[in-house]
């Protein structure tokens, strides 16, 4: 586990030959005056970052010292009808968490660092375009009852991109002002700064929740669980919506209680007012062939939790990965037995979204 201020210490830039060019890039420059800077055609062709599949300590050590500045070329937004209408344009990749599940393509090597885009404007331009074009939301629906909703953290976890830049708190003040819109994204860091930004409503906040000792092997460099938990009230508080996200959902002997010991903890942590509002999502646990064979090189605890071949099954994800899944039938059944464990110790906690 690991603090937010312990996940950064910023000691090299790479940046593409532009960034010094937008007002974001020369803040970012400025907030590590003493990082070496080395100029790179492009954020995503480092070679120097290439090559540290085999040691997590590598991995641990660029995460943290290591941070690259690019300029975001595709605009685009996604239909995404799962935790939000939209996928907005990515303001970062990477993570400087290092969660032993985690199967998204590592590039930049396996550490895959914090990389910020700093053509933030355009960024937010585009949002505003693609969001006057809506109009209202016509129907109430599972991911919002009244407003389009835009993830804007697939890529990464906001809550630590906001200890490199000002992005986040820029883009919590644009939805304020978009009236037919709100912000989503989730998190696994506390970062209490963003008490600050004032969201007004427009932005939510999932903190992504597990069973604690679980936590402990297979969230590497995450914010503790009791104290993502102790964050809800003060989150609402300030103005976010906040919802949770269990997720990812790991079977094996004896999870019913363990998941029912977090419910009772979220249970008897928060208020009325967090209550009023809390939703959930439910994600059942991915994995992936090559993570496992990667994880056994450093984490092999990890995969005794993580690879259980006698209860799943190998299925092509939507983007035609090849994943390891629950196995169907089964799957069902124990993610209606999850919902029944919830309900009975949170029933104010609405099930969004469940997969």
């Amino acid at each position: 586990m690991a603090r937010p201020r312990d996940l950064l210490d910023v000691t090299t830039i790479y940046h593409e030959p532009a960034v010094p060019d937008f007002s974001r890039g020369r803040e970012i420059l400025d907030r590590f005056p003493e990082a070496e800077r080395i100029v790179v055609p492009s954020h995503w062709n480092i070679p120097s970052l290439h090559g540290n599949a085999g040691s997590v300590e590598d991995w641990v050590r660029i995460k943290r010292s290591t941070l690259v500045l690019g300029v975001k070329k595709g605009l685009a937004m996604r239909p995404n009808g799962r935790s939000a209408h939209f996928i907005a344009p990515s303001t970062s990749n990477g993570c400087a968490m290092a969660c032993a599940y985690c199967y998204v393509p590592r590039r930049k090597g396996f550490a895959n660092p914090i990389s910020v885009f700093v053509n933030v404007e355009a960024i937010a331009a585009a949002i505003v375009r693609h969001a006057s074009r809506q109009g209202p939301l016509g129907t109430p629906d599972t991911i919002d009852p009244a407003l389009w909703v835009y993830d804007l953290g697939e890529n990464g976890d906001l809550s630590v991109d906001a200890m490199v830049s000002d992005t986040v708190r820029d883009l919590v003040a644009l939805f304020r002002d978009i009236p037919n819109a709100k912000a989503s994204f989730a998190t696994k860091a506390v970062n209490r700064d963003l008490l600050a930004y004032d969201p007004q409503g427009k932005t939510r906040i999932r903190f992504s929740l597990m069973p604690e000792r679980i936590a402990r092997i297979v969230d590497v460099r995450t914010a503790p669980i009791p104290e993502r938990i102790a964050a809800i009230d003060d989150f609402v508080a300030a103005g976010y919506e906040v919802h949770l996200n269990f997720s990812p959902v790991i079977l094996y002997p004896g999870w019913e209680a363990d998941w029912c010991a977090l419910f009772d903890a979220v249970d008897g942590a928060i208020g009325p007012a967090a209550r009023a509002q809390l939703k959930a999502e439910i994600i059942l646990l991915t994995h992936n062939a090559d993570l496992h064979a990667v994880n056994l090189g450093w984490h092999p605890k990890a995969e005794d939790l993580l690879w259980r071949p006698d209860i799943q099954e190998a299925k092509v994800s939507e983007g035609g990965g090849a994943n390891l899944r629950y196995r169907t039938g089964w799957k069902g059944k124990w993610l209606a037995r999850f919902k029944t464990l919830l309900a009975e110790r949170m029933p104010y906690c609405t099930v969004r979204y469940a997969f």
